[in-house]
């Protein structure tokens, strides 16, 4: 996998369903209250790097099922030099889901924040990136199960799951705002000596 900074490269990997290098199931709990609702899951990924190439900057890591990935670590990742094969590389993902209804008559809008907190120099690689969407639209559609709408933003329209409970509230044309926010942090610790 060909990836610009390592830290991306988790992301990707968490965020595309690669069965490679889970190793937990995610959590998932939902928060209910004042017309929100917001879904909030985390997945823990546990591997150990098997293989550095330093002229490449690309590490190769193994899971506890023997599954191995290659990430190329950009020059963003700070103190590269310090990994060593043996070292137990930690990722979490998190990710947060919040919808909820606006009475406002505002134009569709879109924004995002991110957040890169590298690790420590001298210290194992490793940081957080954090990053959040804000996305106001139009409710175009709402399905017949009750568990889903459709919302036309300002980059088109994107299909949104929603709690039941709130979309006896959310009606064809009201415009809604939809936060999604998500984090992944890395951590490396030394391998365990043999």
């Amino acid at each position: 996998m060909k990836i610009r900074f390592f830290v991306a490269a988790a992301v990707v990997a968490m965020t595309t369903g690669r069965a490679a290098m889970a190793q937990t199931q995610p959590s998932v709990e939902v928060e209910r209250g004042n017309n929100k609702t917001t879904v909030r899951g985390t997945t823990t990924v546990v591997a150990t790097v098997t293989a550095i190439d330093p002229a490449t900057r690309t590490v190769t890591l193994k899971n506890k099922n023997g599954k191995t990935e290659e990430l190329k670590a950009g020059e963003q990742v700070r103190n590269f030099d310090q990994l060593k094969i043996g070292d137990i590389v930690t990722t979490e993902y998190h990710e947060a889901r919040s919808l909820s209804l606006k009475k406002t008559s505002g134009p569709r809008s879109s924004s995002e924040k991110q957040i890169l907190l590298p690790a420590a120099s001298g210290t194992k690689p490793g940081g957080t990136i954090r990053r959040e969407v804000t996305i106001v639209g139009d409710v175009v559609a709402i399905d017949a199960n009750g568990e889903h709408i459709t919302v036309r933003g300002p980059q088109g329209k994107e299909n949104v799951l929603v709690d039941p409970e709130q979309l006896r509230d959310i009606h064809v044309g009201d415009q809604v705002e939809i936060v999604r926010s998500e984090a992944v942090a890395i951590s490396v610790s030394p391998g365990v000596a043999n």
